[in-house]
């Protein structure tokens, strides 16, 4: 600041100085008031006052820059803490989303699994049904071959009986024969010789027998052949049984293979068993898409306090580089204005005196302005003299 920017005190006055509200004092009296150099300070001895107003401005000025390093520093924390909220949040959305696929597809797989091993159950129902009516009809067919095997052994008894009947029979009617022939009498008749009736009953004997051991022989071929051709037929039968039930089983899963493809190909082709599903998983995206909007709309807001703060914080940087400029330029014109120039004071007077500032309307005591002058002159001439060119701007003093 210039020497002797404050006022000194005055008879009837107080020590607080007079500051205007505009750039330049509007003075009464035109003719009285040519430059500012009438309508400046005047008095002597302000060393103590100005170096008081010094003080309280320097004090003002590390405030409002320890305000300023404070809000600096709750901006970089708040952007942090929305930074850090911001990746938790879209953090979690994520872990939800992805979580939430890998369930779909897990329950996806589950059914289709299900349905899987639900036509696999019932394949294996049926062939199980299957094997059982097979077991069951080989159980029957047993059946009726023992019962077969039992007549068989029953007539071959039976046979057996009627070859002992015959024989006995035989041997009776052999017996009664010889017993006739050995009762009746010999008489010999000198005829011609005639037919030996021994002879004849032996051939008839021989022939009998042969007749009886040829339908005996015959009958025991005929029942051995019939035994043969049953049990060969029982062991082709049970030998191929495992074949045929090999076959049947085969051709039975290839069945069931087949009708589960055609299942599948079902299933697959027609729409009507897919829109469930796709109005179910609609439904789901629709869902997820509005949790997604919703943290979308969160997120714009958190941008917008952001963008908001950043705009702040960029005002406050701009008011402060404007105000280390104008501190600097004070200085510069502290430094440069010393022995240059007279400066003067000036009060405020009543409005009786010639003199009268027109727009400073303060209490005395309570408050003060303080002009301080910004370079913006228009000539070297101008500044010894700090004519009207110069641009003065006020600061309240409390």
């Amino acid at each position: 600041f210039p020497k002797n920017f404050l006022a000194p005190q005055s008879q009837g006055c107080q020590s607080t100085p007079c500051f205007c509200l505009t750039p330049l004092c509007l003075i009464s009296n035109v003719n009285a008031c040519s430059s500012l150099d009438d309508c400046g300070w005047c008095g002597d001895g302000t060393n103590s006052n100005e170096k008081e107003t010094m003080q309280i401005l320097s004090d003002r000025l590390a405030n409002y820059l320890e305000k300023v390093r404070m809000l600096e520093r709750e901006n970089a924390t708040l952007q942090w803490q929305n930074v850090k909220s911001r990746k938790s949040v879209t953090k979690k959305l994520r872990q939800k989303v992805r979580f939430s696929g890998i369930l779909v597809s897990q329950i996806d797989n589950t059914k289709l699994a299900a349905d899987d091993l639900r036509a696999k159950y019932k394949v294996k129902v049926s062939l199980h049904e299957l094997v059982e009516t097979d077991a069951n009809d080989l159980q029957q067919i047993l059946n009726a071959l023992t019962l077969g095997k039992a007549d068989l052994e029953a007539q071959v008894q039976s046979l057996k009986e009627e070859l002992l009947c015959l024989r006995k029979n035989q041997e009776e009617e052999i017996n009664s024969l010889q017993s006739q022939l050995g009762d009746r009498l010999n008489i010999e008749v000198t005829i011609a010789p005639s037919v030996d009736l021994n002879q004849l009953l032996q051939e008839m004997r021989c022939q009998y027998e042969s007749i009886t051991e040829k339908n005996h022989r015959d009958v025991e071929q005929w029942f051995n052949a019939q035994m043969e051709e049953l049990n060969q037929q029982v062991e082709t039968s049970t030998q191929q049984q495992p074949c045929f039930q090999k076959e049947i089983i085969e051709l039975r899963c290839t069945m069931n293979t087949l009708q589960i493809e055609l299942q599948a190909q079902h299933r697959m082709v027609p729409e009507t068993l897919t829109k469930p599903s796709t109005a179910r998983y609609t439904a789901f995206r629709a869902q997820i898409q509005c949790l997604i909007d919703n943290l979308v709309a969160q997120l714009a807001e958190i941008w917008g306090t952001l963008e908001r703060q950043n705009q702040e914080y960029e005002i406050l940087l701009d008011v402060k580089s404007r105000l280390e400029r104008e501190i600097t330029t004070y200085r510069s014109l502290l430094e440069s204005s010393d022995g240059k120039y007279e400066n003067k004071t000036s009060f405020c007077k009543k409005e009786a005196q010639t003199h009268i500032c027109m727009y400073c309307h303060w209490q005395w005591g309570t408050s003060a302005l303080v002009f301080l002058p910004v370079m913006e002159s228009f000539g070297r001439e101008s500044q010894s003299t700090l004519s009207s060119c110069a641009i003065w701007r006020p600061i309240i003093v409390a």
